[in-house]
């Protein structure tokens, strides 16, 4: 039922409009009435009306003053201008604001019927417009996200040239610029309890973070696994320095004492180019690196690590040593977790960890270097992979010569490691997507079917499922469902004289206006220009 408000100053005149019409009868709901424009105004922000019939000369602001704040607020309503003057140049004015009628005084109740029995036909199809729009976009989220995904890989690797960026960025609707910039990476895990009380908690503690900090000041990207990567902009470091406190802040008062969550965050280096955040990335990462070393929550500062490991002793005394900062668990709690792009950060921060004077000594390189090792060959075991995988890192003297020696094997042999868990995960992930891709071969002509559902089918949450299931196959799942009902579509329109409502039930959408919304936002043409196609070439 559409929503109607009258504005008009003379009394008699707005009872008789009022009074005239059985507008529930007829399908409306008369919401709301005010005598002038002013008193009219906060009436309609509140009561949010479909159509708006206003007087057009009323004291304290007019009917066109008030069309005008309208249609900057709300361009979606629909406004009839009644008038007992025939200006010309009042109509003019009515029409460049976007009026939909401009009608003269007395009018009956049957006129003023016909004329928004016109206007609500209009309304309606606007609304299914954006309906359609919003619903598409819902559906392409996980596009968006996988886009921006991409645009920080862009933005910290420097791959992409700086007009290239920008025209990314302009083309997702993000806005990149600024005099300063910083990288903050944050994870947030759960401690041993039910994934759906973790993912609802974080769903909460995200919806409160996001008023930290106003949206112009912060882009955040999503790394899945990894946690999410934070780009704060500003006009100065103060300004850069002060936003991100009120960050962490929010973030540590939300989390701090409450045992079953761990979260732990790096703060990169701030720069004044966007072309410098691979500096601010790698900064960040550096401090990121440290969850795997430390075991409290914390936040880290990559200014204030430098700082911490920049003194070292120069005689190697044993004494000097700390025991915790050799412990296996860490080496190996990263072999679990740790990604192959994090490898050389944690094995800097680890050396960076040891007594600086201790690593001259061929002994204790001896020492660290056989305890990698045989933490990754037992590693290897638990995953039921070959030893014979890393056969040719058996330890030489050659390994041991000096610390950059021993850096460069514990790299090396991390790396493979972690590559070795990722090719064996991704075996048992190609099974998986295996059984995705056939239960939407079975299930796609079912509106219903998404990730979600899936995901509860194959036992895995949502993001999980969607990071595995772009990495395996290229594309995000909502694209691979969509590309497969679009060629289910096409082979019925070929194949087959079934209209395209009939078509469109058939796979999956039980809205043929959304289906052909769809198929031409993916196929560049309608169902019938695509039926019309002399046996549909062209086709890819």
């Amino acid at each position: 039922m559409l929503k109607v408000f009258l504005v008009e100053d003379e009394f008699v005149v707005r009872e008789g409009i009022k009074r005239n019409v059985d507008w529930q009868t007829n399908g409306y709901e008369f919401c709301g009435e005010a005598g002038d424009g002013e008193l009219a105004f906060p009436m309609i922000q509140k009561l949010q009306p479909d159509i708006v019939i206003t007087d057009i000369r009323m004291p304290f602001m007019d009917g066109l003053e008030l069309s005008r704040l309208i249609k900057k607020e709300f361009p979606w309503m629909e406004i009839i201008i009644l008038t007992g003057f025939e200006e010309f140049e009042y109509a003019k004015e009515a029409i460049s604001l976007g009026v939909a009628k401009y009608l003269l005084k007395p009018i009956s109740g049957d006129e003023l019927l016909k004329e928004l029995a016109d206007i609500g036909e209009k309304i309606e199809e606007k609304k299914k417009e954006r309906e359609i729009r919003e619903q598409y976009a819902m559906e392409m989220e996980e596009n968006f996200q996988q886009e921006k995904k991409d645009l920080f890989q862009y933005l910290v690797t420097g791959s992409k040239s700086m007009p290239e960026l920008f025209e990314i960025a302009e083309r997702m609707k993000l806005d990149i610029s600024a005099l300063w910039y910083n990288i903050v990476l944050v994870k947030v895990q759960s401690a041993n309890h039910a994934p759906e009380e973790y993912s609802k908690r974080m769903i909460s503690i995200e919806k409160k973070l996001k008023y930290l900090v106003d949206e112009p000041h912060i882009i955040s990207f999503d790394r899945n696994l990894e946690g999410k990567a934070l780009i704060f902009k500003a006009d100065s470091v103060e300004e850069l320095e002060s936003l991100q406190n009120a960050y962490i802040t929010g973030l540590e008062k939300e989390l701090t004492g409450d045992d079953r969550y761990r979260y732990f965050g790096g703060i990169g280096k701030p720069v004044n180019r966007l072309r410098e955040l691979p500096t601010s990335f790698e900064s960040a990462s550096h401090a990121f690196a440290q969850r795997y070393l430390i075991k409290e929550n914390c936040i880290l500062d990559s200014s204030n690590l430098e700082q911490n490991f920049s003194a070292g002793k120069e005689e190697f005394d044993i004494h000097n040593i700390d025991p915790k900062e050799l412990q296996s668990d860490r080496i190996r709690e990263f072999l679990k977790l740790g990604s192959t792009d994090e490898v050389v950060y944690f094995v800097d921060e680890f050396f960076k960890r040891q007594e600086t004077s201790a690593l001259n000594s061929t002994i204790f390189r001896q020492y660290i270097v056989m305890d990698v090792y045989f933490c990754v060959a037992a590693f290897l075991e638990e995953q039921q992979i070959s030893r014979e995988e890393i056969s040719s890192f058996d330890v030489k003297t050659e390994m041991l010569q000096s610390k950059e020696n021993a850096i460069e094997y514990v790299t090396k042999i991390i790396e493979t490691a972690v590559e070795l868990r990722e090719k064996n995960a991704s075996n048992r992930y190609g099974t998986i997507v295996d059984q995705v891709k056939k239960y939407i071969e079975e299930h796609y002509v079912e509106e219903e079917l998404s990730l979600n559902l899936v995901a509860s089918y194959v036992n895995f949450s949502p993001n999980h499922l969607s990071m595995v299931f772009s990495q395996q196959t290229g594309q995000t799942f909502i694209k691979y469902l969509t590309d497969y009902r679009m060629n289910k579509a096409k082979e019925l329109l070929r194949g087959t004289g079934k209209r395209s409502s009939e078509i469109s039930l058939e796979v999956g959408y039980k809205d043929p206006h959304y289906f052909s919304y769809l198929f031409k936002k993916t196929q560049g043409m309608t169902p019938t220009q695509y039926r019309g196609k002399k046996g549909g070439e062209g086709d890819e």
